[in-house]
């Protein structure tokens, strides 16, 4: 089996990843954090990093057409410049700790973001290009741990953005900011013939995930689902956390 995973934790993996993408097709965000938080549960989640980057850049191809109307390029482009400066001191520090401290990294941070997203932290005044940069370096910075999009998630929740808006600009920004990352994961040796598999092994669960979240996206209310969705982080963050202390 790739990555030393057993079948009933490849089956465990699969469904996680079945589940993130749906929610990746509904909100725009949410499928790395859901499926490394989980991952974190099982193994050490670090290997499979390379593997969620090319899935989200999958479907990205996937959704490119119903969004291409909505993306805030400038705020896009803002973002990416501030995850750009840190990425490689990110990757650095990441690759150097050890599996239990991956996930409990992985863990804090989830949580910490999730908790942001559930409090309803609303911003009063308009953040310029400045702010933008900001936000994308705090991105970079957990990026390295595959979970870069809740920052960005948190900061733009806080703001009066429209569900299409948000929903466009978050995939287009997690796009970019992996296609950044993922050079400096092959040069730090994670980016190997397992990734190629476990990518080509995804490829039609993420195939259908998105399309039932697209589907979805056009019928009920965001926000509701965005709410589901940080209660799942919030419940896989603290199970990791506890598997890490007990």
């Amino acid at each position: 089996m790739p990555f030393d995973l057993s079948l009933g934790h490849l089956v465990a993996l699969s469904i996680a990843l079945l589940c993130a993408a749906y929610v990746r097709g509904y909100s725009g965000f949410g499928f790395s954090a859901i499926f490394i938080a989980f991952a974190a549960l099982l193994t050490n989640p670090l290997p499979l990093i390379p593997v969620v980057f090319a899935c989200e850049m999958l479907m990205t191809v996937f959704q490119a057409r119903g969004i291409r109307g909505h993306i805030d390029w400038r705020r896009v482009l803002s973002l990416l410049a501030g995850a750009a400066l840190v990425l490689p001191f990110s990757v650095w520090a990441i690759l150097s700790l050890e599996a239990e401290s991956v996930r409990l990294t992985v863990s804090l941070i989830v949580l910490a973001m999730s908790l942001v997203l559930l409090t309803g932290w609303t911003l009063t005044r308009v953040i310029g290009t400045p702010g933008h940069i900001g936000v994308g370096m705090v991105s970079g910075l957990c990026n390295s741990a595959g979970i870069g999009g809740l920052p960005v998630a948190a900061f733009m929740t806080a703001q009066p953005i429209p569900a299409a808006r948000f929903r466009a600009t978050m995939i287009v920004y997690l796009t970019g900011v992996d296609l950044i990352t993922m050079p400096l994961l092959w040069t730090g040796g994670l980016v190997t013939w397992e990734t190629a598999l476990g990518v080509v092994f995804a490829f039609p669960l993420l195939g259908l995930g998105v399309w039932l979240g697209g589907r979805q996206f056009l019928a009920a209310s965001p926000s509701t689902f965005r709410r589901f969705a940080v209660f799942l982080l919030l419940t896989l963050s603290s199970l990791g956390l506890l598997r890490v202390i007990i």
